[in-house]
């Protein structure tokens, strides 16, 4: 991971200048370190949980057949009939019932920690290099992963198959929410082999796991066929963002909301939310889309409320937060974490002093997508920013530590155990959540601090017996839901179909 020396420079900004027009965009960006020393690769924070679980225990993919065309698409069952995505207890042969397996991890459980609720195989025969896995989006009692060329609904309480769809064509794109009244939209590839583009989009009922509007989208000239696609759900609109434009679409019946704007300024991804925060990209006169902006818009029209202009060789990277709004900026292996008022003016940027910090985020691991909303090591609320200082020692451990919002100065830190690592997912009920990882005979778990630090207290700890179980999971994305824990791997891949479908896809943990 490249890293800066530890001065502080000048913040890597100018004055915000008024905006006569366009909209946003969101992607994600790569690892890199923070000017100042802080490495800053985050989770989007204050914006809500952010959701990673993937199937059930002894449930398993594919079972409903969808027919997408232009527009529409449906869900039908394997005897033909159609209804909405799929029968309650449906699963596919080869299927592994893993309860057994769950209760014999539950019988060494030691007092104080929770219980495996359920765990799920990956069960899907996949591609030759495997297949990066979407989601979760959670609605209800439903939790819902995509993977390869398959979206699937699962009940949060036990596990259990609610639906599957069967998308007929290989998942591409996605964003990290859902709409507020239980709808997503995938991006999907049209076409096969090395022909293959993705360029087509597809609305998903997450009750029902019903298919509903698909439609394909316009990639032309080289900056848009070479670039990942990001996409964001902003209430009714969802954003598909490239290098060149974003297209922005209704939600709920496929419209279009805007696309290309005037001038040369074009916005390249949001971050999903009720607020819709725009990174563009200025195409200058050698062609290089260096010079970038940070936007408020109107999702619902594309109009843009303010511009914020960065300085001249600095990228937009990631916002960690929109609320308070953290931006992540990097420059030529230089990385800045900056703050925004609520009206686009500067506030302040992060001194990351002799620390080093380090972050997780999805396009450092997965082969598709460019979001920049997907991250773990890093939330915001009022009262400060937090970030995940990189594991060191003979028995590798890490910090948290805390910066003040209006000096960017840092205010305390919190040391994680030996051999376990402390990631920050989010501010929930004025404490700040974190994800202890499992180390060698040490079970993972949810741990918390108040906004004036100390030590981390446990709200849920793993057993001990499944440290191996979840030492596994590839760079989990972590989720935590009314007491409970989820944890699934950023991708399934194995060394044939058999071991595909023997990883753990997903582990659920709860009292």
């Amino acid at each position: 991971m490249p890293q800066s020396g530890h001065g502080h420079p000048a913040p890597p900004q100018s004055p915000p200048q008024p905006s006569s027009g366009g909209g946003g965009g969101f992607f994600r960006g790569g690892r890199g370190a923070v000017v100042g020393g802080v490495l800053a690769v985050v989770l989007l924070a204050g914006a809500g949980v952010w959701f990673a679980t993937r199937g059930a225990g002894g449930a398993t993919d594919p079972v409903a057949k969808a027919t997408a065309g232009p527009g529409t698409a449906s869900a039908s069952t394997d005897d033909g009939g159609t209804d909405g995505g799929g029968k309650n207890g449906d699963t596919k042969d080869g299927d592994v019932d893993l309860r057994a397996e769950a209760a014999e991890l539950n019988a060494e459980r030691k007092p104080g920690e929770a219980k495996v609720l359920w765990l799920q195989n990956g069960g899907v025969d996949l591609p030759r290099n495997g297949s990066d896995v979407y989601g979760p989006w959670v609605f209800g009692d439903t939790i819902v992963k995509g993977m390869y060329r398959t979206l699937s609904g699962y009940s949060v309480a036990d596990g259990s198959l609610k639906w599957s769809l069967d998308l007929r064509s290989k998942l591409c794109a996605a964003p990290s929410r859902a709409s507020a009244d239980g709808k997503v939209v995938v991006g999907v590839e049209s076409g096969n082999g090395n022909a293959a583009t993705c360029d087509s989009l597809q609305m998903v009922d997450l009750t029902t796991g019903e298919a509903g509007w698909h439609k394909k989208y316009k990639r032309q000239g080289v900056w848009d066929l070479l670039s990942e696609v990001a996409m964001s759900i902003n209430g009714d609109t969802v954003t598909v963002g490239r290098t060149s434009r974003t297209d922005a679409f209704r939600v709920s019946d496929g419209a279009v909301v805007f696309g290309k704007l005037p001038g040369n300024c074009q916005p390249f991804g949001f971050a999903s939310g009720p607020v819709a925060i725009a990174a563009t990209s200025c195409q200058t006169a050698a062609d290089d889309h260096k010079e970038q902006q940070i936007q408020r818009i109107d999702p619902a029209t594309g109009k843009v409320e303010w511009t914020y202009r960065v300085k001249k060789g600095w990228e937009v990277a990631r916002f960690y937060s929109v609320s308070p709004l953290v931006v992540s900026l990097k420059q030529e292996g230089k990385w800045a974490i900056m703050l925004l008022n609520e009206d686009g003016t500067y506030r302040s940027q992060l001194v990351g002093g002799s620390d080093d910090y380090t972050t997780t985020c999805d396009d450092d691991l997965v082969s598709a997508g460019k979001n920049l909303d997907n991250c773990l090591g890093v939330a915001a609320d009022g009262q400060g920013v937090y970030l995940a200082t990189k594991p060191t020692g003979d028995e590798p451990s890490n910090k948290v530590v805390a910066f003040d919002l209006n000096t960017g100065k840092a205010k305390w830190r919190a040391t994680a155990p030996p051999g376990q690592t402390l990631m920050p997912m989010r501010v929930e009920g004025g404490k700040l959540l974190m994800y202890l990882s499992a180390g060698r005979n040490k079970g993972g778990g949810i741990a918390s601090l108040p906004p004036t630090g100390g030590t981390p207290q446990m709200v849920l700890r793993h057993p001990v017996a499944a440290a191996t179980v979840e030492r596994d999971l590839f760079d989990p994305r972590i989720a935590w839901l009314n007491g409970r824990s989820f944890l699934m791997p950023v991708r399934i891949s194995g060394i044939d179909d058999e071991d595909e479908k023997r990883m753990k896809s997903m582990v659920a943990f709860g009292n």
